[in-house]
């Protein structure tokens, strides 16, 4: 008699690390994935209900919940496990370089939304961008500090000064895209950055990226993107939500 077929050998799976308070990041990234076959998407969340700069925001991104939200997704045996969020945006990108190194003593192959955005910038050779964010005032003058930090230039910027989390989705897909193009349209820009995983971005790019050509990249999109290349599934499978999914990873 044939051994049984093991049905689970047939699959890549995806896992992804969501604020508790999001409801733009599963659906996008579920959207995104219709049509690549053999690719499943597993989601743990963690408790995030505000986003600013006081300490009791910022202690919603330390390393144990992200932890131990990843090792319940490893118990469903994932081949990669991604933070959709971006709080290291405006709190420095070590936090994420260092969720990265310790899910890899874990043996998780691990990612972050802003990890991979800087390194889809750096593939496209852009280090002057248009950034568009719900941010508050102080997060996104944080962010654009950041960024600086990473060698990328802010010369155009977009924000809604929201206290977020769950409100930054009533954010309409016409009223992020029009915040997009006004970014894509300024003097310099060399790509576009919509910063934030419960912001209705992922349309929005796509659309402006179709219409002045210049990379428009929406960190639903990234973290998708970040996710495939660690479970070793090539991103171009993604077809129909921008040129990022083409670029090749370098690592």
């Amino acid at each position: 008699m044939d051994a049984p077929q093991d049905a689970t050998q047939q699959l890549r799976r995806i896992g992804m690390l969501v604020p508790s308070s999001n409801t733009v990041a599963e659906p996008a990234t579920a959207a995104m994935l219709q049509g690549v076959a053999g690719v499943t998407l597993h989601v743990a969340r963690f408790r995030v209900t505000r986003l600013d700069t006081s300490a009791e925001a910022l202690a919603q991104f330390t390393a144990d919940p992200l932890l131990a939200a990843a090792d319940l997704l490893m118990d469903a045996h994932m081949h990669s496990v991604t933070l959709n969020a971006t709080a290291a945006c405006y709190t420095g990108m070590r936090h994420d370089r260092a969720l990265v190194e310790a899910l890899a003593a874990r043996g998780i192959a691990g990612d972050t939304a802003m990890l991979a955005l800087l390194e889809l910038l750096a593939g496209f050779g852009a280090t002057r961008i248009g950034l568009v964010t719900p941010f508050l005032h102080d997060v996104q003058d944080a962010t654009i500090g950041v960024l600086a930090e990473e060698g990328i230039e802010v010369v155009a910027e977009r924000h809604l000064n929201d206290p977020g989390n769950f409100s930054f989705a009533r954010f309409t897909d016409e009223q992020v895209t029009a915040l997009t193009r006004e970014v894509a349209a300024a003097p310099g820009v060399q790509a576009v950055a919509i910063i934030s995983t419960n912001l209705r971005g992922m349309r929005a790019a796509a659309a402006v990226e179709r219409e002045s050509g210049i990379p428009c990249l929406d960190t639903c999109a990234t973290a998708l993107w970040g996710a495939l290349r660690r479970a070793g599934v090539a991103p171009s499978l993604v077809r129909g939500w921008g040129r990022l999914f083409d670029l090749p990873p370098r690592s």
